[in-house]
C-alpha cells in the first residue's frame, strides 16, 4: 500500500512538473504565530500544536499553501509554479473514523496576468490527474457572497461579522437572521442593554477581562442595536445566491439576474463568465460542471474566490479526493500587503489508489 501511493504521488508530482511546476519542500512544523494571526484561536481545535523552547508556539503543517505562499513572496518570483508532496495533520474531534494524517500532493499557480486562465489551468489539471476515475466534480466562488456582503447597506460592524464567519456556515446564517431581524436577541442581551448603567455595580475586573473592556463590547451592542436590520430584500438576495444549485451555465444566468437588484456582484460574476469561458478552452464541458451557492465555505479561511472539489461518486463517506481554488487575499497577507493573484490544488494519492482498485 505504502508503495503504491508514493507511485501513485511520483506520477501526479511529474504531471505537475509537466505543466511548469517547480519541486518543493515545506517544513512539516510550522509557527503558530501565523496560523493563529490568519483564523484566530479556531485553529487549535484543528491542528496539532507544541511548544518548543527556542522556536516558541509550533504547529504540526494542517496543509502546504501558508509554507508555499510565505516561500514564493519571499523569492518575489513572478509568474511562478510549484508542486509539493507530503503529510499533513489535521484533528479529527467531530469524525474520529477520518484520518488525523494524510498524503497530499499539490500544484499551485501564482499568475495575476490572467486569473480565469490559471483557474483553468489548476481545475483542469487537476481533473487530468484524476481522468478514468468515478469521481464527480463541484465547483463554487467565495468571492461572489463576499461581494454580495461587502454591499450590503448596513454597518461596517455587521459586515465585518458576516465576513469573518463566511466559512462557518451555521454562525453566518444566525448572524444574518439576527442583522435581518429575522430572529430575535437573546433575552439577555435585552435585559442587559435595558439597564441604565450595566457596570454600576461591576468589579475592576470581571473573569480575565478589564471594566474597560467590557464597557467597549456593551457599547458596541448599543451601537448595534440602534442599527436598523438588513432589508428584506437584501437578505433574500443572499438566500438566492446560497441556495445556487446547478449547472455552470444555469448558474451563470441566474447571477445574472441576481446583479441586476445587487449590482455589487457584477465584478465576481464577469469573473466568473471569464472563468466559464476558459475551463471551455481547456476542453472542460462546463454545461456538465455543477457550481454550489455554498460550495467551499467549511474550508480553511483563505479561498477568496474559485473553488472546486472532486469527490467519489459511489462513496459519498470519503473524503474529497481533491480539492483547491483561489487565495489572493492569503498572499497580501504573508507578503506584508504585496498581494500576488494565486491559485493551486491538492489531490490525495491514497484515495487515487483506493479509487483505482489496487487494493
Amino acid at each position: 500500500m505504502t508503495r503504491l501511493i508514493a507511485a501513485e504521488a511520483a506520477r501526479l508530482i511529474a504531471l505537475f512538473e509537466g505543466e511548469g511546476a517547480r519541486h518543493v519542500d515545506a517544513d512539516i512544523l510550522l509557527s503558530a504565530e501565523t496560523l493563529l494571526d490568519l483564523y484566530g484561536e479556531d485553529i487549535r481545535g484543528r491542528a496539532y500544536l507544541t511548544s518548543d523552547p527556542f522556536g516558541g508556539e509550533m504547529v504540526l503543517r494542517p496543509d502546504f499553501t501558508v509554507p508555499v505562499v510565505q516561500m514564493h513572496m519571499d523569492s518575489e518570483a513572478d509568474p511562478a509554479r510549484y508542486t509539493y508532496a507530503g503529510r499533513v495533520f489535521r484533528k479529527q474531534e467531530d469524525d474520529p473514523s477520518r484520518p488525523r494524517e494524510a498524503m497530499q500532493v499539490g500544484f499551485e499557480v501564482f499568475d495575476g496576468s490572467n486569473p480565469a486562465g490559471a483557474d483553468a489551468t489548476v481545475f483542469a489539471t487537476v481533473a487530468d490527474a484524476l481522468a478514468g476515475l468515478p469521481v464527480r466534480a463541484a465547483t463554487g466562488d467565495i468571492g461572489i457572497l463576499m461581494a454580495a456582503v461587502a454591499g450590503l447597506k448596513t454597518s461596517d460592524t455587521r459586515k465585518a461579522a458576516l465576513m469573518r464567519h463566511l466559512w462557518r456556515p451555521r454562525k453566518f446564517r444566525a448572524l444574518l437572521d439576527r442583522f435581518g431581524g429575522r430572529t430575535p436577541p437573546a433575552p439577555s442581551r435585552v435585559a442587559l442593554l435595558a439597564q441604565v448603567d450595566p457596570m454600576a455595580d461591576a468589579a475592576p475586573t470581571i473573569g480575565l477581562r478589564s471594566r474597560a473592556e467590557v464597557q467597549t463590547r456593551i457599547d458596541a451592542l448599543r451601537a448595534d442595536a440602534a442599527t436598523a436590520p438588513i432589508s428584506g430584500d437584501e437578505m433574500a438576495l443572499i438566500d438566492a445566491i446560497l441556495s445556487l444549485d446547478e449547472s455552470c451555465p444555469h448558474v451563470l444566468s441566474s447571477l445574472r439576474d441576481i446583479a441586476v437588484d445587487l449590482p455589487v456582484i457584477d465584478g465576481a460574476v464577469n469573473a466568473f463568465a471569464a472563468r466559464l469561458d476558459a475551463l471551455s478552452a481547456k476542453g472542460v464541458d462546463v454545461d456538465a460542471l455543477s457550481f454550489e451557492g455554498s460550495y467551499g465555505r467549511t474550508s480553511l479561511e483563505y479561498y477568496d474566490g474559485f473553488v472546486f472539489g472532486f469527490y467519489a461518486a459511489a462513496d459519498h463517506y470519503m473524503p474529497p479526493v481533491a480539492t483547491g481554488g483561489r487565495y489572493d487575499a492569503l498572499t497580501a497577507r504573508l507578503g506584508a500587503g504585496r498581494a500576488v493573484p494565486a491559485v493551486g490544488g491538492v489531490v490525495r494519492p491514497d484515495l487515487v489508489v483506493a479509487l483505482r482498485g489496487d487494493v
